[in-house]
C-alpha cells in the first residue's frame, strides 16, 4: 500500500529544516509539496516564513508572506515583526507592526512584543508611546510569573517580590547564587532589563527576577537529589536561562522548567537545563541532569497564602 505525505507531514519536514537552517532543502520539499498538488495549509505557511527568518533572509520572507494566496494570520506577522526588528528592518517592522494591529487590535501581547523590540533598541519614546497607547485602549497585561511546588504547596514569585514569609533567607541564596554567577565568568545579558535604567540597575534587577527567586526557594527548601521544577507563566528571561545552568552546574541540582510557547499563545514548551557533573564538598554528584518532556503539579496541590 502507497504511503503519501499531507500537509502535516510537510509541517515537520519544513519545522526540521527551519530549526537546522536547511534554507535550499526547505525550498525544495515546498516545491515537492506544490507539486504533488497538497494544498498548503497556514501552518505551512507559517514554517516556511519561519525558515526564511531564520536564515536571515527577510527580503524573501517579506515577498513570500505578501504573496500567500490566503491572508496571513497573526502567527506569522508577529514572526516577521522579531526577525526584522532583529536586523534593523524598519521598513518592514512598520508594515508588519501595522497588520498584526489590526488582526488582534485587543490582544496585550502585541503591545508588549513591540514596546520590549523598542525597549532591547533603546527606543525609549516609542516605548513610553507603546503603554500610553495600552493606556488609552484599556488594554491589561497579564504579570510574569513563576512558581515552585514545595512539600505540596504551590509558592509563586513575581519579579522583586518581598511578599513571601521566607524573602529575607530567599534574598540569603539569591547572593550566594550572585557569587557563584560571578565567579563563574558569566556577564549579565541587561537588555533583557527593558527600563530606561542604569546598567548597574539592570544587574541588580536581573537578580530577582521571579524565575530566580523560585529557583532560590527551591535550593533553600530541597536537597538533591530533588529535581527543582519551576513553571513561568510568560518566556523564560534569557539571561535567566543562562544564569539557570551556572546554578546547576554550580549547585550539583538537576532543575527542569518549563515556559510559555513561543508560537501558540495557549501552550506551553519545555525547556531543559543540564550540566556536567560536578563533585563538590557536600554535594551528591548529578549522574542525569536532563530530562524530557512535560511535568505536571500533584493532584490536590494547594496554594501558599
Amino acid at each position: 500500500m502507497e504511503i503519501r505525505p499531507n500537509n502535516v507531514t510537510f509541517i515537520g519536514v519544513l519545522s526540521a529544516c527551519a530549526h537546522n537552517g536547511l534554507v535550499d532543502d526547505g525550498r525544495r520539499y515546498w516545491s515537492t509539496m506544490q507539486e504533488m498538488g497538497i494544498k498548503a495549509s497556514m501552518e505551512n505557511y507559517g514554517c516556511m516564513v519561519d525558515l526564511l527568518c531564520r536564515s536571515g533572509l527577510l527580503d524573501e520572507a517579506y515577498s513570500f508572506v505578501t504573496g500567500m494566496p490566503i491572508l496571513p494570520n497573526s502567527v506569522i506577522w508577529r514572526n516577521l515583526l522579531v526577525a526584522s526588528q532583529s536586523s534593523n528592518r524598519t521598513d518592514i517592522v512598520g508594515l508588519a507592526s501595522k497588520k498584526l494591529f489590526e488582526l488582534e487590535p485587543r490582544n496585550p501581547e502585541n503591545y508588549v512584543l513591540l514596546s520590549n523590540l523598542y525597549a532591547l533598541n533603546s527606543q525609549w519614546d516609542r516605548v513610553r508611546y507603546m503603554r500610553k497607547k495600552m493606556k488609552d485602549n484599556n488594554v491589561t497585561v497579564v504579570a510574569g510569573c513563576s512558581s515552585i511546588e514545595i512539600n505540596g504547596y504551590l509558592h509563586k514569585f513575581v519579579v522583586s517580590d518581598g511578599s513571601h514569609p521566607e524573602i529575607k533567607e530567599i534574598r540569603v541564596v539569591l547572593r550566594e547564587i550572585a557569587d557563584q554567577v560571578l565567579r563563574s565568568g558569566h556577564k549579565p545579558w541587561t537588555a533583557a532589563v527593558l527600563h530606561d535604567v542604569g546598567e548597574e540597575e539592570k544587574e541588580i534587577a536581573l537578580c530577582e527576577h521571579s524565575e530566580r527567586l523560585a529557583i532560590a526557594y527551591g535550593l533553600l527548601k530541597t536537597k538533591a537529589p530533588h529535581v527543582i521544577r519551576v513553571v513561568k507563566n510568560l518566556r523564560f528571561c534569557p539571561d535567566c536561562h543562562e544564569v539557570t545552568k551556572i546554578i546547576s552546574k554550580s549547585y550539583g541540582r538537576e532543575i527542569i522548567v518549563r515556559d510559555r510557547g513561543h508560537h501558540d499563545a495557549q501552550s506551553y514548551t519545555l525547556h531543559m537545563v543540564c550540566s556536567q557533573p560536578q563533585q563538590a564538598t557536600g554535594v551528591p554528584k548529578v549522574q542525569h541532569c536532563a530530562r524530557t518532556g512535560l511535568f505536571g503539579l500533584p493532584k490536590g496541590m494547594k496554594e501558599s497564602a
